[in-house]
């Protein structure tokens, strides 16, 4: 490509020319979502408009006429693709937005100025092409406007120039803007399969609201949604023609080629890893970055898949033990300025990371072994059986994909169609399961029933007791039944109830349900569908029929211990954050009267200092008696107040968030709908009694308080009143004591030793009555029973000791299965003839062993405890002989 057309510039200065332009047109500047969308229907944000999809839909306005932002998006559904020039998993996405505020004239001029500006991009007006709708003459019209030649525009249909978000609503005609690379590419003209013509942004116009009957009437405004993919925007402006080389991904590609000390387009399959590697590793940290951690569904799955297939793909290029996070400081280091969350999270990007790499480097030595002793038994070019790709993802945990690849890149293809169908059987055997709860109730019934009933009213944050609660569904095996006898398990729906359903890690309420001739006992509480509250019941008393009138009466008791365990989670996860840093958060809990549960994210165990710090936190704010507020607010009035979601958890328009305190800073602030203390006081204390790790990079902390902490430590009081009582002194004294055993068990130990290999021992006495005499010095050949190896050397000191210094020693010993040897002598033994290490070396044999040294000592181990009689006879019979 000829360069000197046009200016160059870097990927930060597009990205910042193009914000600043559009906010001089007077839109409003947004900082990029997260790649965790707010929009349930989306796994991840994959478009600019994401974020502004409220504003599309009406429910929300914006003063400004308009929007900008640079988004990071994700896209996976060509995972196999990337690694050629073109296709990324992670990108930027500039865009502008109208929701009514600026004209289609407005955004086609705006793009052509900045396209073309010598202040801006600059590009060359004879290499931009645009296309058009088929039927858009008004786009037509605009782009001959701004001076664009006919012969520089072309029509294309729905397919590739119609935007539709179904087959019904709104939809609009699109205009796409190309730039001729040159004839060294391929293609004829915009649309082409070929890279001549590359196209860079796109201006979809959302004006009409596409009927059932296919009639297409002007929606009431129209939107604007336009988008530029900054990686292709920056190898255009860098004279490049490919993603791969703009500045950002080739820098990249170069800690590639230094860690695999090969070099970039040197081979296509070279090249095609070094790109995987760059892509991957910059899409992990930035997922990593949003809060997304490896799991084996979801965005979990989709991140633990691109992690994997970088880490093989760094194996195929020869680079050896971890190797991700040098590409994570990269991304950093080239990125983080404009998203700060990066640096924020490097310890956890870095910590997941660094797992992550070791758990699947050992599946894929596992997995890979597997595969390849199973493509060893194939004829050449055959097909490797979907029942054994199923194996090695189901036993292994290798993935399908890297299978595929392996097995293609040895000449064979897998039977895909068995392998899918085997896993559809899987699937279908998980969902038979899930449709059943413990109490074997089917979900369909819940389905139906919540069509037909309107939700259930809880008025439990309240009240304790409710009279005169209507039955309105009975459950009973799984079907709906209009009545139900004495002593039969039953789900009762009411249309109002004080009991919490189990929900957010809370366990239901229990208590009971009567009337003047009936009682049922509450054993837990539920969620259902549509909202609808099942009370798990035994009819202990009375016949009970849908229409019923009950009064309600929750164990109080119970409730109480669940409030304060509820509002010390909030607590506990509040310290875990200013101990351990913003990476924290929650991945899974349990309220329970008698203690609570707290999962989170964290890459390594909490060190006792770390545990103790957090503890005394929650102490802190517990003793300090701070009320406890709810307060019901919108969605987007809670972000703004800092209130801690997940992000994985449904929430309506309105939310209820728990503060601690009134402060405008509380200690804790949560959306969550469980029930909580009045006051921190009422948690009465605190204390972790444990802390393990349950999956990658996520770790537990038990905890009890109020009564459970009461129980705790007495039972602790009790088991250290019996530890005192067995050492006969006082409790206090308990740690004192038990130095002073230590201390006198190491001095009994040593004596022991002592008198097993010192030179007054037996073993050495019994030895030396039958030292060998060899006239300039004496050597003793002995066999001695259960001494360590490292202990025969003290035996060699007692002998020392004795003889003086014109001795010698040969000593086996065995322990178990194992024999030990040693020889060793003075200085003076080896003057007249004594080599230790060539004895060792001859003798070593009979025991199956090997071994040698100095002159003057020599060691060895073997594994035939048989030979060591024949072992001493050579020994003999060489020192004699010599």
């Amino acid at each position: 490509m000829a360069t000197g057309e046009y200016k160059t510039m870097t990927t930060a200065e597009i990205r910042e020319d193009f914000l600043s332009f559009f906010e001089s047109k007077g839109c409003k500047r947004y900082e990029s979502s997260s790649l965790i969308p707010e929009d349930p229907s989306l796994l991840l944000a994959n478009a600019g408009m994401n974020q502004f999809k409220e504003y599309y839909q009406g429910t929300k306005t914006m003063r400004e006429i308009g929007a900008t932002s640079c988004q990071k998006c994700l896209r996976t559904n060509d995972i196999e693709n990337i690694g050629d020039a073109r296709h990324l998993s992670f990108f930027e996405m500039l865009g502008n937005f109208s929701f009514g505020g600026y004209t289609k004239a407005q955004a086609i001029a705006w793009a052509w100025e900045f396209i073309t500006s010598p202040a801006h991009l600059g590009l060359p007006k004879d290499r931009l092409y645009v296309t058009v709708f088929t039927d858009d003459d008004e786009a037509c019209e605009l782009w001959q406007q701004q001076g664009v030649a006919l012969d520089h525009i072309s029509r294309l249909g729905e397919e590739d120039n119609f935007w539709a978000a179904g087959p019904t609503g709104p939809c609009g005609p699109c205009s796409e803007i190309y730039f001729d690379q040159g004839p060294s590419f391929e293609g004829e003209k915009p649309g082409d399969d070929g890279d001549r013509y590359l196209e860079f942004w796109n201006l979809v116009f959302t004006q009409f609201d596409r009927q059932e009957d296919g009639s297409m009437p002007e929606l009431p405004h129209r939107n604007i949604d336009t988008g530029m993919g900054l990686e292709r925007m920056a190898a255009i402006m860098q004279h490049e023609g490919s993603n791969y080389e703009g500045d950002v991904l080739r820098s990249l590609i170069g800690v590639g080629e230094e860690l695999s000390h090969k070099t970039y387009h040197s081979s296509e399959r070279v090249d095609t890893s070094l790109r995987i590697l760059a892509d991957h590793a910059r899409a992990v940290t930035f997922m990593i970055g949003d809060g997304i951690l490896p799991g084996n569904e979801g965005r979990g799955y989709v991140l633990r898949r691109l992690l994997r297939r970088a880490i093989y793909h760094g194996r195929l290029m020869g680079i050896e033990g971890s190797f991700l996070t040098k590409y994570s400081a990269e991304v950093m280091r080239l990125m983080a300025q404009v998203y700060p969350q990066l640096l924020q999270n490097k310890a956890l990007i870095e910590g997941i990371i660094s797992a992550e790499e070791q758990r699947f480097t050992a599946t894929l030595d596992a997995g890979e072994q597997a595969l390849k002793d199973e493509l060893a038994h194939l004829d050449a070019g055959s097909v490797l059986p979907g029942e054994v790709a199923f194996k090695l993802h189901d036993t292994y945990g290798f993935p399908i994909d890297l299978t595929r690849e392996i097995a293609l890149g040895l000449g064979h293809d897998v039977d895909m169609d068995t392998f899918e169908k085997l896993m559809e059987d899987q699937r279908s055997r998980a969902r038979a399961q899930a449709t059943r709860d413990a109490w074997g109730t089917s979900n369909s019934v819940w389905a139906k029933l919540s069509d037909s009933h309107e939700m259930t009213t809880f008025v439990g944050y309240d009240h304790n007791t409710l009279d005169g609660a209507h039955v309105v569904a009975l459950v009973v095996d799984g079907a709906s039944v209009d009545k139900v006898q004495a002593n039969t398990r039953v789900e009762v729906v009411l249309d109002a109830t004080p009991f919490y359903g189990e929900r957010g890690g809370q366990v239901g309420d229990t208590g009971y349900l009567s009337n003047e001739s009936v009682k049922l006992r509450v054993e837990n509480t539920l969620h259902r569908e549509g909202e609808l509250l099942s009370h798990e019941c035994v009819l202990e008393q009375g016949t009970l029929a849908v229409g019923d009138t009950l009064n309600c009466a929750i164990d109080v008791h119970r409730r109480e211990c669940i409030r304060r365990n509820h509002t010390a989670t909030h607590l506990l996860d509040a310290a875990l954050i200013k101990v351990l840093g913003d990476h924290v958060s929650q991945a899974g809990s349990l309220v329970a009267p008698d203690r609570l549960r707290f999962d989170f994210t964290h890459f390594e165990a909490l060190t006792p200092a770390q545990i103790a710090q957090v503890e005394q936190l929650v102490n802190d704010e517990i003793f300090a008696a701070e009320p406890m507020v709810t307060r019901i607010m919108s969605r987007e009035e809670a972000k703004n107040s800092g209130a801690i979601q997940l992000f994985e958890d449904m929430y309506g328009d309105d939310v209820r968030v728990v503060s601690t305190g009134t402060s405008d800073h509380p200690y804790s602030r949560e959306l969550c709908g469980g029930t909580h203390a009045r006051n921190t006081a009422d948690i009465g204390c605190f204390k972790i009694i444990s802390e393990t790790s349950v999956g990658s990079n996520v770790r537990r902390l038990e905890a009890l308080t109020s009564l459970g902490y009461i129980d705790y430590m007495k039972t602790r009081e009790d088991e250290l009143s019996q530890i005192a009582c067995l050492l006969k002194c006082r409790p206090q004294d308990v740690v004192s004591r038990v130095e002073a055993l230590k201390d006198e068990k190491n001095a009994l130990e040593k004596k022991v030793k002592e008198a097993l290999t010192g030179s007054s021992s037996q073993k050495v006495s019994s030895a030396l009555e039958n030292a060998l005499d060899l006239g300039d010095y004496k050597v003793v050949l002995a066999h001695l029973e259960g001494v360590s190896g490292k202990d025969l050397r003290s035996v060699w000191d007692g002998i020392h000791q004795r003889l003086g210094e014109k001795s010698a020693c040969v000593l086996l010993s065995a322990t178990a299965d194992k024999v030990q040897l040693l020889a060793a002598a003075t200085q003076a033994a080896v003057d007249a003839g004594f080599n230790a290490g060539a004895l060792i070396k001859n003798i070593a044999p009979c025991v199956d062993g090997r071994g040698g040294g100095r002159p003057v000592m020599a060691q060895a181990g073997g594994n035939r405890v048989e030979g060591i009689n024949d072992a001493l006879a050579l020994a003999k019979q060489l020192l004699t002989t010599k």
